[in-house]
């Protein structure tokens, strides 16, 4: 079933020798979203450089990243190895000045940097030595994290992730914020739905007896000495025969609205469809 959920966008910082980290950085995040979405009615959305950005003339680069993709987000993922990545102008790199441009906002940013071996031919020395120098830097200013492979990134950023959604101030008070957002929204939908199904009483009351139990079921049954209408665990019109036309009315009610389905051969076998659960839900 649908449901409304707060969007909290993550943007992932990297230069681009960390491809493999970004990839399991989303990943953690579906995960989170796979586990908790539902339940907490807040979903995370994974920006990037990468995957968020395009072709565009008239602005620096780093500037149209800054506006576009950077500035609505929330939480922030850096991941760095052997490169700090290109100066921009204004700061050493795209990542450096994405970090510190969402930290001067008052927003979250979880740092963290590979200590997986590498060949010293393939690293250009000066990238690295701006990597250990702003590594230093940033240890000074808050707690920066450190991994040796892909296995362990995974896990670290699985369990921090979830540390900071509950702790970060930040973000406790924009949840907080919504809350009250976030139930109008619900009620006013539940409001809508309800207001859909023009239902009788007793029809509502037989829809709500039949969603009552897994399989939603009613079943009409007439023999010589009675009758009765059988939803869920509930029995309906058996003390006299006005009683039960009572009751048929609402049946024939819930059938024409398209709330149950006619399943059996001679009209005494039926079971909520799907809008019918979902009006059951609603009324």
């Amino acid at each position: 079933m649908a449901y409304r959920a707060l969007v909290i966008p993550v943007m992932i910082a990297s230069p681009g020798d960390v491809a493999e980290e970004r990839n399991i950085a989303r990943e953690v995040i579906h995960d989170w979203n796979d586990i908790n979405s539902q339940r907490s009615k807040v979903m995370l959305a994974a920006l990037g450089w990468d995957s968020h950005s395009s072709p565009e003339l008239g602005a620096r680069p780093q500037q149209l990243i800054n506006e576009r993709v950077l500035k609505d987000c929330d939480l922030l993922i850096g991941i760095f190895w052997t490169r700090l990545g290109t100066p921009t102008g204004n700061a050493q790199s795209g990542t450096v000045e994405e970090i510190e441009e969402h930290v001067v906002s008052g927003k979250p940013a979880m740092i963290y940097f590979s200590s997986k071996p590498v060949s010293l031919e393939s690293v250009e020395i000066e990238q690295y030595r701006q990597v250990k120098a702003i590594r230093e830097s940033w240890q000074n200013r808050g707690l920066i994290e450190t991994f040796d492979d892909a296995y362990e990134f995974r896990q670290k950023l699985a369990k921090q992730l979830q540390l900071c959604l509950n702790s970060n101030e930040y973000l406790l008070n924009l949840l907080k914020q919504e809350e009250p957002a976030l139930a109008v929204e619900s009620k006013e939908l539940v409001d809508r739905l309800r207001a859909s199904y023009q239902l009788s009483a007793d029809a509502t009351t037989l829809l709500k007896a039949a969603a009552s139990e897994e399989h939603g079921t009613i079943i009409k049954m007439e023999y010589i000495d009675g009758q009765q209408i059988k939803a869920g665990e509930k029995t309906f019109g058996e003390s006299s025969r006005r009683d039960f036309t009572k009751w048929e009315s609402a049946l024939n009610e819930l059938l024409n609205q398209g709330l149950v389905v006619d399943r059996g051969y001679k009209g005494e076998y039926f079971e909520l469809t799907h809008e019918g659960w979902r009006a059951a839900d609603s009324v």
